[in-house]
């Protein structure tokens, strides 16, 4: 009579289903990937991971940025005395920091990114494309805010223009700030060389310095359709009109309308530009 260990009696299932299994080498299937990451959850965690990475390494840029934005202030204020050209030039200088960091800083490090085979990073996680482009654009454009805001201060001051409703830079920062983040993330996705992406952002910066703070009655007709071509352009008119005592408040929301428009088509644009690059 033979003894038979408890061990092989209670684990007999478990040795059956051994047996059972396919060999390597075999016509196993595969085994099914993990569940695919829900947007929202996906998006928080990409933009507080940017968040913590632009920290440390885009603050001094920024301070670069609004040192830039209100040196280039007081150089007009020996041209501009005051009235409708010094809102544009407040209301341009403002914007700039955003179009420095959210455009310029964005098209960089998505072309650095593709370069150095950053994106293949990304294309491995289980996180939607739309995730990765607004987490970093919300990123990028969440560090503009108190540049903006100094800005916007300092030179409401420098020309005696009220504050009274500079609460519309709540609105303005990030619509303005998605609308650029996303042309800057398009144009650092699809520069075929991270140098072109280098480029393409100091031109798109260029643009909005050249045709956001300069007084658009001071501007030829055919500079003034491309204005109103540059996405920053909306925000620009809707906080230069806040300045006014008593401001238009429907043409406020409807500048801002437009420039909400233009953010989602140039974040489209973006997370299409980064599929393109993530598949090559």
């Amino acid at each position: 009579m033979s003894v038979v260990p408890a061990e092989a009696v209670s684990g007999g299932e478990v040795l059956a289903q051994a047996a059972e299994a396919p060999r390597p080498g075999g016509d196993a299937a595969p085994a099914p990937l993990a569940a695919r990451a829900r947007l929202l959850p996906a998006l928080a965690a990409v933009y507080r991971a940017q968040l913590s990475r632009a920290r440390v390494a885009r603050i001094p840029l920024l301070f670069v940025a609004t040192f830039q934005s209100v040196g280039i202030m007081i150089l007009m204020r020996g041209v501009v005395d005051g009235g409708m050209e010094a809102r544009s030039v407040v209301a341009g200088s403002s914007v700039l920091v955003v179009a420095f960091v959210a455009l310029n800083l964005l098209a960089q490090y998505f072309g650095q990114l593709r370069a150095s085979g950053g994106l293949d990073h990304y294309a491995t996680l289980p996180v939607p494309p739309a995730a990765v482009v607004l987490g970093a654009a919300a990123a990028y454009a969440s560090f503009t805010a108190p540049g903006t805001l100094v800005t916007a201060v300092v030179g409401s001051a420098l020309f005696q223009l009220p504050m009274t409703h500079l609460w519309v830079l709540v609105a303005v920062i990030p619509l303005s700030g998605a609308a650029l983040a996303g042309l800057g993330a398009a144009l650092g996705l699809l520069a075929p060389r991270q140098e072109l992406a280098t480029l393409c952002g100091q031109l798109g910066m260029s643009a909005a310095l050249l045709l956001g703070v300069l007084p658009a009655e001071r501007m030829p007709a055919p500079v003034s359709y491309a204005r109103d071509v540059l996405p920053s352009t909306y925000g620009v008119e809707a906080l230069a009109r806040s300045f006014d005592g008593n401001p238009d408040w429907l043409v406020v929301c409807a500048d801002l309308g437009v420039c909400a428009g233009v953010a989602v088509v140039s974040l489209t644009a973006a997370t299409w530009a980064y599929r393109r690059a993530a598949v090559r």
